[in-house]
């Protein structure tokens, strides 16, 4: 989180959550329909059945090293970045779920006894 004197820490951008966080599955989506390639077309070009690659493209399952090295190795899209955006969403999605805030509360309030 940055901290600049004289100005709320959720006014600087940088310190924003968005309101959605994005699957990396979107983005190779939308770049398989920016350069006019069909899903099933993508998926056996790259060895992948359809319905994992839908997966992916649909946000319902993660996207993996071996997977993100494939589409780079594809579409030339960076697999660090996409492993980025995986984490990211990982990290938001787990921030929003009521059994993990409640965990974190409770080790919160543990560790400030300690």
């Amino acid at each position: 989180m940055i901290h600049v004197e004289g100005v709320k820490d959720d006014m600087i951008a940088n310190n924003l959550t968005p309101f959605y966080s994005t699957h990396p599955g979107e983005v190779i989506k939308d770049e398989l329909e920016a350069r006019n390639i069909s899903q099933r077309a993508f998926a056996q070009s790259v060895g992948m059945s359809y319905s994992v690659l839908n997966e992916i493209l649909n946000a319902h399952r993660a996207l993996t090293t071996t997977t993100a090295l494939l589409f780079e190795a594809a579409l030339d899209v960076p697999a660090d970045v996409l492993m980025r955006l995986q984490t990211k969403y990982n990290l938001q999605t787990a921030r929003k779920n009521k059994e993990t805030i409640s965990w974190m509360e409770n080790i919160r309030r543990a560790a400030a006894v300690l």
